[in-house]
């Protein structure tokens, strides 16, 4: 190079290191240094904001320059709330070092964030890539669950981890899905109130909590945009340009066809087509709904909002047509698509209600409909208690028999009286016999009586698709859980000495299945019109004979209770005075067992295959039929007959 002058380039690169860096807002970083991976990003490539304008105020709440300490974003689905999160990671990074936590529900969450989210993030932003070392350096500080950077560290942990939330003080926390977080973990309390211990000392501290919300009343993500000043995403009518929120309520399709769905403007009441909400987006502005003296920006985003080619109108009608249907659907659309809290009903059905519309179908006979038998048992110091419930289509269900067996449950006499009831063939309308597939017995009270009893008879064992019975009278030893969990059927971790001896135990959630029978009973039967026009009973509805009224005040012996303990709000179902609660726990296990023969995951062919051998039959000859099943003579029960206990209170 001709003329080149050392001093010269040296000169220019001393001056060039004394330029501060840009004062950039988290948004502006993203916009000029992030890049989306192809393996963590459906849309690869650069970072645009644009594409989620919404974004862009929550972001620069995350900024030095904001004033703003806490930032709050209650959402639904499909909107980049979490990548939001890993923007303002890359910004501290890069431009405003410090120590940071990240919080996930739980710890294998946040190797799994660790290795999908943020890796990818250092990987494919070159500023990121420079700052911190690849994990195959020596001493690079990048391990699964930390990220050391110049000036400071990236912790990523998960609540139910006490000593991850108390491992450094973090100037920047989040905590992403709080609502996923356990309400009290290891006995320390709550994990929000952990973790912010962390941030305390910071002046200059930064906080973001992100979830989609749970249940009204549990749910932390509402709890804290209460709080907040209560932003709202308004944008304006392409037509009268008036702004407005975003609001499921203001969608208009007819019925059964979601694609041709648009928005009614609340102030020009024109119809606006889906493909303005670019336009729309671009234009909108975050409008506080509530005071708020706090350092606290709370923002609420529903699924309506999310671009073009992710989730869309048609999407969310046909989300909340399907759950209409299913009404077991309707929180999940609560939740994910208006981004709400699921208020649920915490009073009980009635009891009365239910009795009242008794059936007359023949006890002891599988009614038409009923394609395969489980049994849910109680277990108690003077008697065994058991419920017989066929089920159908749809988690349609039938009562079929209920026994009180009486006798001291430590000696034999009393079990072999439940073996005759297992080993015991029901008729069906159709001439054939039918099992019972699954027993679930609980465990909770002389479980050694109950262990023994059960390893005489064939277990259910656990595939890939969850618990199986492969062969018909399956009995499987249970034990109730109180805790708050989605799932309805889990192994035991507690009993891993039965398990050794062949015996495994399983985990039922009373929580979920309580919630789901008490949504079932509270269903109304369809009138005269529906059934004449051919609709069916709605899905998960219960049917029941003609028990008397102690089986349903026991169906309905408990309520959820919101109380407060250890300083954050815990639901739990309490019993009322006075009341019993056997039959209610008999159908909660008689539930457990139909999710292990499979009830959960059916496909169409294997409810024809068990349709099959029970030739039911179609149009006129099924209506007959029906009416025959369910309209019989009444008959008095000898089972129900046996035994002082029995008499007391089954008798009608």
């Amino acid at each position: 190079m001709e003329n080149y002058d050392g001093a010269i380039e040296i000169q220019r690169s001393w001056t060039a290191g004394l330029k501060p860096d840009p004062l950039l807002t988290v948004s502006e970083w993203a916009d000029r240094h992030r890049m989306l991976s192809q393996r963590a990003s459906s849309e690869p490539g650069r970072w645009r904001t644009s594409r989620t304008p919404y974004l862009k105020e929550i972001m620069d709440c995350l900024s030095p320059s904001s004033p703003i300490q806490r930032v709050v974003f209650m959402k639904g689905a499909q909107v980049g709330g979490t990548e939001c999160g890993n923007c303002w990671i890359g910004f501290v990074i890069h431009q405003a070092p410090g120590p940071m936590m990240g919080v996930a529900p739980t710890v294998e969450l946040a190797k799994r964030n660790s290795k999908q989210r943020i890796d990818p993030l250092i990987e494919e932003s070159p500023p990121l890539k420079e700052l911190v070392k690849a994990k195959r350096s020596r001493d690079s500080g990048n391990t699964v669950l930390s990220k050391e950077f110049p000036g400071g560290v990236l912790i990523l942990t998960g609540a139910n981890s006490a000593v991850g939330l108390r491992s450094m003080p973090a100037r920047y926390l989040f905590l992403d899905e709080v609502d996923g977080y356990p309400g009290d973990v290891e006995g320390e309390g709550d994990p929000i109130l952990l973790a912010e211990r962390r941030s305390a000392t910071f002046q200059r501290r930064k906080i973001f909590m992100v979830s989609t919300p749970n249940r009204k009343g549990l749910s932390r993500i509402d709890r804290e945009y209460e709080q907040s000043d209560q932003r709202k995403f308004h944008v304006p009518c392409p037509h009268c340009g008036e702004y407005q929120p975003l609001e499921f309520a203001n969608l208009s399709w007819p019925e059964g066809k979601p694609e041709e769905v648009v928005y009614i403007c609340e102030h020009c009441q024109s119809r606006i087509e889906e493909h303005y909400k670019t336009q729309m987006l671009e234009q909108g502005q975050w409008r506080a709904t509530a005071d708020c003296s706090s350092k606290t920006a709370g923002f609420h985003l529903n699924s309506l909002y999310s671009p073009v080619g992710w989730f869309s109108w048609a999407d969310a009608v046909a989300t909340f047509e399907q759950a209409k249907r299913i009404p077991d659907l309707m929180k999940g659309f609560v939740n994910t698509v208006l981004g709400e809290p699921f208020e649920e009903e915490h009073e009980a059905p009635d009891w009365n209600r239910l009795y009242e519309r008794r059936e007359r179908y023949r006890i002891g006979e599988v009614p038409i409909g009923g394609l395969f038998l489980t049994a849910g048992v109680d277990i108690q110091k003077d008697r065994i208690e058991l419920e017989v419930v066929a089920w159908g289509r749809d988690k349609e269900s039938w009562s079929v028999d209920y026994h009180v067996l009486d006798g001291d449950t430590a000696h034999p006499e009393v079990w072999k009286r439940l073996g005759t009831i297992l080993a015991k063939d029901w008729s069906h309308p159709s001439g054939q016999r039918m099992p019972i597939r699954v027993m679930c017995v609980d465990s909770g009270y002389a479980t050694q009586d109950v262990y023994t009893w059960a390893r005489t008879h064939p277990q259910a064992v656990w595939g890939p698709a969850g618990a199986v019975a492969r062969q018909p009278r399956t009995v499987v030893a249970i034990k109730g859980r109180d805790r708050n969990t989605a799932l309805l059927l889990s192994v035991s971790k507690a009993d891993s000495g039965s398990r050794k001896r062949g015996l495994k135990v399983w985990s039922v959630g009373g929580p979920v299945a309580k919630g789901e029978l008490y949504r079932w009973l509270k269903l109304d039967r369809p009138t005269d019109e529906e059934q004449e026009a051919g609709e069916g009973h709605p899905p998960g509805y219960c049917h029941f004979p003609q028990y008397n009224e102690e089986f349903f005040k026991q169906l309905t012996a408990e309520r959820l209770v919101t109380r407060i303990v250890k300083g954050y709000p815990k639901a739990s179902w309490e019993m009322e005075a006075g009341r019993r609660n056997e039959a209610l726990d008999c159908r909660v296990y008689a539930r457990a067992a139909a999710s292990i023969y499979g009830i959960d995951r059916f496909s169409e062919r294997q409810w024809e295959r068990l349709e099959e051998p029970l030739k039911i039959q179609t149009g006129k000859e099924t209506s007959e039929l029906q009416k025959t099943d369910e309209n019989p003579t009444p008959t008095e029960p000898a089972s129900w007959l046996r035994g002082r206990r029995t008499k007391r209170w089954l008798e009608r």
